[in-house]
């Protein structure tokens, strides 16, 4: 397992673990950051690549579910692999209805930890990739003129371009060179891809689209 851009983060108090999970990881060439407590993983800062958090529940103090809580609502997504060595079934259910990736009982096997851990690696690094590609296409968007931008969500919505030259009072011809331009700029092959583009940048409502 090669994961040199991938950062995990460990934070358990008892060192002799850390110092095990550490060699573990670092053998198969990921970086990894150990935490004896939660206090100091939130004092450090975050890494820049995919990364996830191996984390123990219970601890002095803050207990690794209240941890999981204040991401949550932080909005900062990290996935999180619980170990402990008193788990009980709902502290269990706990842990995974808030988006765990895997709650795993002392003494676990390294393979289960190392399976884990690659499933949350490959499910932030999806996510960071998809957030880079709206970031894209809100840039693209933002070149957009206002008129273009009132077309593409007509077009969304599923109007044609006669439907759209009438409601906003411009010839036909004039809408489908907006269009063109809209789709250009995107860089849209397609109207569904248009179309597609409009629901990443939430443009428009839940609302069935008319023909």
């Amino acid at each position: 397992m090669s994961e040199a851009d991938s950062t995990v983060l460990v934070i358990d108090d008892d060192p002799d673990l850390r110092a095990s999970v550490g060699r573990l990881l670092r053998s198969g060439g990921m970086d990894v950051q150990l935490f004896a407590t939660i206090s100091d993983f939130l004092k450090s800062d975050p890494p820049n690549g995919p990364a996830c958090l191996v984390l123990d529940v219970r601890l002095p103090g803050q207990s690794g579910l209240d941890l999981q809580r204040e991401l949550a609502r932080a909005k900062r997504k990290l996935p999180i692999i619980f170990i402990t060595g008193h788990g009980d079934i709902p502290m269990s259910v706990q842990a995974m209805k808030g988006g765990a990736i895997e709650f795993l009982t002392k003494p676990f096997r390294d393979q289960d930890l190392l399976d884990a851990i690659q499933l949350g690696l490959s499910r932030d690094r999806a996510w960071r990739e998809n957030e880079k590609a709206l970031a894209d296409l809100r840039e693209r968007f933002a070149t957009l003129s206002p008129r273009e931008r009132e077309i593409m969500i007509q077009v969304a919505r599923g109007r044609l371009s006669k439907q759209i030259a009438h409601d906003i009072g411009i010839a036909e011809a004039t809408v489908k060179v907006h269009r063109s331009r809209a789709m250009q700029k995107l860089k849209a092959s397609s109207l569904p891809e248009l179309g597609q583009m409009a629901d990443k940048l939430q443009l428009v409502s839940d609302e069935p689209r008319r023909s």
